[in-house]
């Protein structure tokens, strides 16, 4: 899915955009707003506001980790089961279980900083959002990103488009900055 990104400057625009990209067929689960505001103060708007998984690096970290973590994983049992350590090796039914355990302890421990991280796909615009703008995430569906093109630009000139991305998050992709 196709994700579209805008920045404008106040909550009434910003409710103006919610209510008439609705009306067009964006539903909640497609329209997040990233704002420095409180989220009560989108709540009371009915706007919906981006949640952890969108505003942290969460999933992006985890991916990460459980790819680190099964090459660690490998690395660890191919030393274990041909270097005799203590005297001995280990056999393949071992050597699996620290593969699973390595790629269970990568991703936990990717999840555990990218709790904590802003997302990579939002770090480009932490400095308009610090400043105030709201920033506007619209996944579109095929066939529904020219409806929303033409309602973005046809009723909401105040609305800077910033840039098209993709809804997936993969481990090792960093998204190219943006001029704002």
């Amino acid at each position: 899915m196709k994700r579209l990104y805008y920045l404008t400057k106040s909550m009434e625009s910003t409710e103006q955009i919610s209510d008439d990209l609705h009306k067009a067929g964006v539903t909640d689960w497609n329209f997040h707003v990233v704002s420095k505001q409180r989220e009560a103060g989108l709540y009371r708007r009915h706007i919906h506001s981006a949640n952890l998984l969108h505003k942290s690096d969460i999933v992006h970290s985890a991916e990460r980790g459980v790819v680190i973590g099964f090459v660690a994983g490998l690395i660890c049992s191919w030393f274990l089961s041909t270097v005799p350590v203590f005297g001995s090796t280990i056999d393949g039914s071992t050597a699996f279980f620290v593969i699973i355990f390595s790629v269970l302890l990568g991703g936990w421990l990717g999840g555990f900083y990218g709790i904590q991280t802003e997302n990579y796909k939002l770090r480009r615009f932490h400095d308009k959002i610090e400043e105030g703008y709201f920033l506007i995430l619209v996944d579109v569906e095929v066939g529904q990103e020219e409806i929303v093109r033409e309602v973005m630009e046809s009723r909401h000139q105040e609305a800077t488009f910033c840039v098209e991305g993709s809804s997936v998050i993969t481990p090792f992709h960093q998204p190219k900055p943006v001029d704002l």
